[in-house]
């Protein structure tokens, strides 16, 4: 495949690289070089299979605009848009693209999202969320603690989920949901060793969509990867 990864930060860089890896052309651009989306035009696009992007919020939106109205696929690791989800989807589906987003392209990750899913099922117990990234992350709570928030309060209802964050050195990401009962405690971890987890799901992602139209909730298609 021909990839285009927007966003030179950390994991965006190594998405490339895994891309590259794994047998794909590769182009990249940075923010300044695609302010607005103003370089996903359909000739820079020509000959291209998919777009990943891991951006800013901002940014992503302007360039998830551009590539479905050309009728193309992208990839969205990028979070903090998810208010115009809905009208992306449309997007897709009218212009015959395809979108794939998600909070977080890890399979481990996809794994304590399904977990946390069955442990949230207990009666009688109270439940919290904490979130550990590097320092220089933007955004706090992190994407995936929202995801793991909205799965718990969806399976209690009228349930306030806390979630705590810390932003601490290079930390690449970890993720605890704790379940506290009269008598016990129950506790889900995933912490990420590296970003290459990350960067490999979305090229994976990348992998499956290149040949499909429509939208996708990573969640829900990882397992047939």
């Amino acid at each position: 495949m021909l990839v285009l990864v927007l966003g030179k930060g950390k994991t965006g860089s190594l998405v490339a690289q895994v891309a590259r890896e794994r047998g794909h052309s590769v182009r990249v651009y940075d923010l300044a070089e695609n302010p607005h989306a103003s370089a996903l035009t359909a000739p820079n696009l020509a000959g291209l299979d998919v777009v990943i992007d891991f951006t800013t919020a901002e940014a992503a939106l302007a360039n998830m605009r551009a590539i479905l109205a050309l009728g193309r696929r992208i990839v969205v690791g990028t979070t903090g848009w998810y208010a115009h989800l809905n009208d992306m989807k449309a997007l897709a589906v009218k212009r015959g693209g395809g979108l794939l987003y998600g909070t977080n392209f890890s399979i481990g990750v996809q794994t304590l999202f399904r977990l946390t899913t069955q442990l949230a099922q207990l009666d009688g117990y109270k439940f919290s969320i904490t979130e550990t990234h590097h320092e220089t992350k933007i955004d706090a709570p992190s994407g995936t603690a929202i995801t793991l928030q909205q799965i718990v309060e969806a399976a209690q209802p009228g349930a306030n989920i806390e979630v705590t964050s810390h932003r601490v050195g290079d930390a690449k990401g970890e993720h605890v949901v704790t379940a506290t009962g009269p008598d016990d405690t129950l506790e889900l971890r995933h912490d990420a060793l590296s970003r290459r987890g990350f960067a490999l799901g979305a090229v994976r992602a990348a992998e499956w969509l290149h040949n499909k139209s429509g939208a996708y909730d990573f969640r829900e298609i990882f397992d047939q990867l």
